[in-house]
């Protein structure tokens, strides 16, 4: 393991939604494997609530120049094998890097004015995860506005199911600061044990930001030429909806918001299979 790693103990199975489930083709599944353990790695350090900024830009640096194939320094497996994967699979290696923009964004900022620099966070910290799914599969251009919908709503609704632990541990906040202020609270309303009605508001409000989201998000698998991949961000944006719906109805200070793993079963598998009987899209017949 490279020294600069801070590893958190979490793994695929701790997402809230799949990482390279088996509805994807058994010959990417590695692939994807190789870009989730880059990204939880960057994650990590970002998140890591005993190292200073620097520190943290300095090791996000380093996983920066071993896929960027740089000399020097020490050897970073967890780069140098996704390094190899986007080589071989002919995915830009942006689609890596611009994470690295968003973790040391997150080293040193921790408020956001409004909602339009929140979804500009979001272009860097979750866009690019479906740009190099598309990417992957070979997946057409026209797909990255709708998978940049669905990234960016997984992205803002993973915020609110954390907003009481990234407060408190990292003194991190994704709520607009300006909406705060339109309710006159701060963001110490986060410390409590449970939202008041001010807060639920902002709460509230967010999520109507997600839910202008989740159509794009549904229209994803029929734009898209790979019936697995198809599948797949059916499951997810279905999980998506579900997620949204559980945070509309409960409270993410005074409990912990998920779907538990049956219903996280049934969900992803009806989003796939409504997915699966699609229209054939024009490629997959010719």
């Amino acid at each position: 393991m490279s020294a600069i790693e801070t590893p958190s103990g979490k793994g695929s199975g701790d997402e809230n939604f799949p990482v390279a489930s088996r509805l994807i083709a058994p010959g990417l599944r590695p692939h994807v494997m190789a870009y989730y353990a880059f990204a939880r790695a960057a994650d990590d350090i970002a998140d890591n609530p005993t190292l200073a900024p620097d520190d943290k830009i300095a090791r996000l640096d380093r996983l920066g120049a071993a896929l960027n194939g740089e000399a020097g320094g020490y050897a970073v497996p967890v780069a140098q094998r996704l390094r190899a994967s986007l080589l071989e699979t002919g995915v830009p290696l942006a689609d890596a890097l611009d994470l690295l923009t968003a973790f040391k964004q997150d080293a040193v900022k921790t408020r956001y004015a409004d909602w339009e620099e929140l979804l500009g966070y979001c272009v860097n910290s979750a866009n690019p995860v479906g740009r190099f799914l598309l990417d992957l599969h070979g997946e057409p251009a026209a797909a990255r506005p709708l998978s940049d919908a669905l990234c960016t709503a997984l992205q803002i609704l993973n915020h609110l199911q954390d907003l009481g632990d990234d407060y408190r541990r990292l003194d991190r906040v994704y709520l607009p600061e300006s909406w705060l202020a339109h309710e006159g609270i701060g963001v110490d309303a986060l410390a409590g044990s449970q939202s008041d009605l001010r807060l639920r508001r902002v709460i509230d409000r967010a999520l109507d930001g997600v839910a202008a989201l989740l159509p794009a998000a549904r229209a994803l698998p029929d734009r898209l030429t790979d019936r697995r991949m198809a599948m797949e961000a059916g499951a997810i944006a279905a999980l998506a909806r579900a997620l949204h719906a559980r945070l509309s109805r409960q409270d993410p200070l005074a409990v912990r918001v998920e779907l538990s793993k049956p219903a996280k079963l049934w969900i992803a598998g009806r989003g796939a299979l409504a997915a699966a009987w699609r229209p054939t899209p024009a490629s997959e017949t010719a």
